[in-house]
């Protein structure tokens, strides 16, 4: 008998798959030899820029920006860039940087890109409408575009890597504001084509429900770990220790994640939200319970591409931001009162963002694939904001970082600067050949960042 990679239990309509288990596999007279897992790819963005000066090498002393409003951060690009020296350097961790210290053999850090901006649409709009689309201006003039929305990179991608996937891909937002406060081009990032949103998914439970189809499930299945043992003992006769092991972490993780997500649903039903001023939900923990969902999408072969957003972009409203600050405060106001020690307040939102992106790569580290790697050595896993510093609103030097090991196409532990005015469409470009397309442009992009590749 052969059976695939993939292992599903079905129980009165619900349907759990299983992570690989090699004792199932070995007791199958012909199963498949030498195929690898899928490569998989994240791209996580954050809002509202970062503070430059604590995020960009040799910059730490550098001046500290005044308000623009608008778009009019060309007049500081010349004064901001006096310091780029293209070129492949040691990686060295910035202040901000700090959380990825036990990931500093696992991720690069790339400046120097640029995005092109057009007139006629907010600047943190675009900022986010258009970080995965890159189209110029001009092309969407050609091609009878309204400017910014194209086909997103996510969604080019899962067209040709998500065949054998559940959903080709997978869109999670970490906006847990219960009423709308900004047009859906402040909070997306994801689009089918123009104007053709891909709606990213905020609530956990709906996103467990549609990973796990999760209603039947619960209503039909009362002991999953139970069930899991029950039909993989009729599958080997004989579970191994490590795969009785390995179940017994997975079932626990779905265990946990249905917890955490009564808990937050908890605070949602005590919150006043007739006039919802501020998000209901801790941050931390909002975060890390999608990160986990969208962990298990990838772990169980659900999809093998997800956007990740963690904030939307400007959406002047209060957030709590647990072990940060006593009380909730404005993400996007704070960004335009760096003066003084304002930076530094602002710069405690950027740590906390960058110990969720730490976080998301110690659980990839330890989530075991099918031929004993783990799941960050089979994935991208990018790290960005479509503002390179929220206070002048520029375009340029756009924050990036690239994690994992991409099947060992990546070479990890530096820091690349790019040419001053590399678009960033160029680095999408890169990304998608990676990930196996066969295409020669993305966008407006003028060739691929060579220096990412071993």
């Amino acid at each position: 008998m052969s059976i695939s990679r993939r292992k599903f239990l079905k129980a009165k309509g619900a349907i759990l798959t299983l992570p690989f288990l090699h004792s199932i596999a070995g007791a199958m007279d012909a199963r498949p030899t030498g195929i690898k897992p899928s490569k998989k790819l994240v791209m996580m963005y954050v809002p509202n820029g970062l503070v430059r000066r604590c995020f960009f090498p040799g910059e730490e002393d550098g001046t500290l920006p005044g308000f623009v409003g608008g778009f009019n951060a060309d007049k500081t690009k010349a004064e901001q860039r006096h310091n780029n020296s293209p070129g492949i350097y040691p990686l060295e961790l910035t202040s901000t940087m700090q959380p990825l210290s036990e990931h500093s053999k696992d991720i690069t850090l790339v400046t120097g890109l640029d995005r092109t901006f057009k007139n006629g649409q907010d600047v943190h709009a675009q900022g986010a409408s258009c970080y995965l689309t890159s189209l110029s201006p001009v092309q969407a003039e050609e091609q009878g575009i309204r400017h910014p929305n194209g086909r997103s990179l996510d969604q080019v991608i899962g067209d040709h890597v998500g065949q054998s996937t559940v959903f080709r891909t997978l869109e999670i937002s970490c906006n847990g504001f219960t009423a709308g406060k900004e047009s859906i081009y402040f909070n997306n990032i994801s689009w089918y084509g123009p104007d053709k949103i891909a709606p990213s998914i905020k609530d956990p439970r709906k996103l467990y429900d549609r990973l796990f189809m999760a209603d039947s499930y619960r209503n039909h299945v009362t002991d999953v770990t139970d069930l899991v043992l029950a039909d993989a003992k009729t599958l080997s006769r004989k579970l191994g220790r490590d795969d009785r092991r390995t179940l017994g972490e997975f079932m626990q993780m779905i265990r946990d994640i249905e917890t955490r997500i009564a808990k937050l649903q908890k605070l949602v039903a005590s919150a006043d939200i007739k006039e919802p001023k501020n998000e209901v939900l801790p941050r931390g923990e909002y975060i890390q319970l999608q990160a986990d969902l969208m962990l298990l999408a990838l772990q169980m072969g659900i999809t093998n591409v997800c956007t990740f957003m963690v904030g939307p972009e400007r959406w002047d409203a209060s957030l709590r931001y647990e072990g940060v600050f006593d009380k909730p405060v404005q993400h996007h106001n704070m960004t335009h009162n760096q003066k003084g020690d304002g930076y530094k307040e602002l710069q405690k939102i950027d740590i906390f963002h960058m110990q969720q992106y730490s976080y998301i790569l110690s659980r990839m580290k330890t989530i075991k694939e099918s031929d004993g790697s783990s799941l960050l050595d089979n994935s991208i896993v990018t790290y960005g904001a479509g503002l390179g510093d929220g206070a002048t609103h520029q375009y340029f030097d756009l924050p990036l970082i690239v994690a994992g090991n991409g099947q060992g196409q990546l070479k990890q532990g530096r820091f690349i600067q790019c040419k001053s005015g590399t678009l960033n469409s160029n680095m999408w470009l890169t990304l998608a050949q990676l990930m196996g397309l066969k295409i020669d442009e993305y966008a407006d992009s003028t060739g691929v960042v060579s220096d990412l590749w071993t």
